[in-house]
């Protein structure tokens, strides 16, 4: 029974520090408006087009880390306008001109300058569309909550009468 209590216990551990994750990476959002957030030097971005398939995408999660260095064939996040992009590296011009293409697409970008990059990919989260359109369903978060509470309940430790 101790060693469940453990456990109980290491859970409520790791979700505590995910909601205070959450809650920093919300307050970079939405309070200090930030543009998108900076955890330990990296972010994340859901990509929404398929100018990179079949390498990233449509609704894979990148995460990004905030680098300015990059090299030719590196997969990079970047301020275009009011978006960011999500392309390869395919040519770095003498006057630190980096030209950017989509794989999928048939043109190159339009020149960007290193200021305009947020960072380089460092890793794709495939298949997360399925995963949040599951969370995101009133009835799975509830069914979440009763079972966590259900086994709360279930392994507490009851109070012993002096």
């Amino acid at each position: 029974m101790k060693e469940i209590l453990k456990k109980i216990d290491f859970i409520t551990i790791i979700l505590l520090i995910i909601f205070v994750i959450v809650s920093y990476c919300y307050a970079q959002l939405k309070i200090l408006n930030y543009d998108y957030i900076n955890f330990c030097g990296y972010t994340i971005f859901q990509v929404i087009t398929g100018s990179m398939e079949d390498t990233i995408k449509i609704k894979d999660i990148v995460i990004v880390k905030l680098t300015d260095e990059v090299q030719e064939n590196d997969i990079i996040t970047f301020r275009y306008k009011d978006d960011f992009v999500t392309h390869r590296v395919v040519e770095i011009n003498d006057s630190e001109e980096i030209i950017t293409k989509g794989d999928a697409n048939t043109s190159k970008d339009d020149p960007i300058s290193k200021k305009d990059i947020v960072g380089k990919v460092v890793f794709i989260i495939s298949n997360v569309a399925v995963w949040i359109e599951v969370l995101k369903t009133p009835q799975v978060i509830i069914a979440i909550l009763v079972t966590i509470i259900a086994i709360w309940f279930l392994f507490k430790k009851p109070k012993e009468n002096k």
